[in-house]
């Protein structure tokens, strides 16, 4: 199966026509989060600016909410139906967990083949450098998480870019 990730704009009408069993959003806590009544608890929201580093005033993501995410993409099965990440602007934080989801479920796959198919992907995605830095020790990869992306370098700027396209990744890599 895949691991599908998009723009908030897009979001309910990816999840339902790709008919996605569990969808991961991650937006600044004043944004409004998309109704996917559906999905009921297979809709993971998790309210964190995109920071990579702690700020005054903003939630940045922390150990905690690190272990509620790879939780709640480990409980999802990749080969019955995708999964759907997305953030306002699907560039950081959703590419970060589509990474950190795809290597989740990948445990002795080469990080640094999954981030080359996540650039393949997506010349727009800029993984956010925290939540993969705080997956990486979570997941006990030791750094390869962090550096396969540093591997892959950015991509475009929020700024100029405003949205990126949605895109896919497969689920699943060889050992």
């Amino acid at each position: 199966m895949t691991i599908i990730v998009c723009p908030l704009s897009q979001a309910p009408h990816l999840a339902r026509e790709h008919k996605a069993s569990h969808v991961v959003s991650l937006l600044d806590p004043d944004s409004r989060f998309p109704v996917l009544e559906e999905l009921g608890d297979r809709h993971l929201r998790v309210s964190i600016h995109d920071i990579e580093a702690e700020a005054d005033g903003l939630e940045a993501c922390c150990d905690k909410r690190m272990r509620t995410i790879l939780d709640f993409v480990g409980a999802w099965k990749s080969a019955e139906a995708p999964i759907l990440i997305h953030c306002y602007a699907g560039i950081s934080r959703s590419t970060a967990t589509a990474f950190i989801t795809a290597c989740a479920h990948n445990a002795d796959a080469d990080e640094e083949e999954i981030a080359l198919a996540l650039r393949a992907a997506s010349a727009t995605a800029s993984p956010n450098r925290r939540l993969i830095a705080l997956a990486d020790a979570e997941l006990g990869r030791a750094g390869r998480m962090s550096r396969a992306i540093d591997a892959i370098g950015r991509g475009g700027n929020w700024y100029e870019i405003g949205e990126a396209q949605p895109f896919s990744i497969p689920s699943r890599f060889s050992a």
